[in-house]
């Protein structure tokens, strides 16, 4: 199974999210907050080259100079999810030979970056969160509500609680 940045994002976000977006039950494109969030990212960095598709599994938002991959948030309301997303794309350009020096989570509303290292330590995780993906994914039912505080704003919010 291809492991998305999405994916590795929503493992931290909600589970029963990842759940349905491995599935294909996904109502992104008609929430509010994601579409706000396309509209931020195509009028953010206009001079760089954006939504580089690498092996069709990962799109990193814009790496410069090929040495610092740059991912933009709407906020930092999602902060470490942003980051393992980050950390995960770093994970898996190594892979594949390519070096990058670090990420940067960029949040241009806020006027805001933060920067984002790949450690051993995160290395030493990453596979073990890999195949905890493929777990929840691959399950016939999805995890449980959570009923955090973030999903009233969730695209998900009508399918889990209507």
């Amino acid at each position: 199974m291809k492991i998305t940045g999405t994916m590795f994002s929503y493992y931290y976000i909600c589970q029963r999210k990842l759940w349905l977006f491995a599935n294909h039950i996904q109502f992104e494109s008609e929430n509010e907050n994601v579409q706000l969030g396309k509209i931020l990212d195509q009028t953010s960095y206009s001079r760089e080259a954006k939504h580089i598709l690498i092996d069709e599994t990962i799109q990193v938002d814009f790496i410069q100079d090929w040495q610092i991959l740059h991912e933009v948030k709407k906020s930092t309301a999602m902060e470490e999810a942003a980051e393992w997303q980050v950390k995960y794309y770093l994970y898996y350009l190594e892979k594949k030979g390519v070096e990058i020096e670090k990420g940067i989570l960029d949040y241009p509303k806020l006027k805001m970056r933060k920067e984002v290292i790949l450690s051993d330590k995160d290395r030493k995780e990453i596979p073990s969160i890999l195949l905890e993906i493929n777990e929840i994914s691959n399950s016939s039912i999805p995890k449980p509500l959570t009923g955090n505080k973030i999903c009233k704003k969730c695209a998900y919010y009508d399918y889990c609680f209507i």
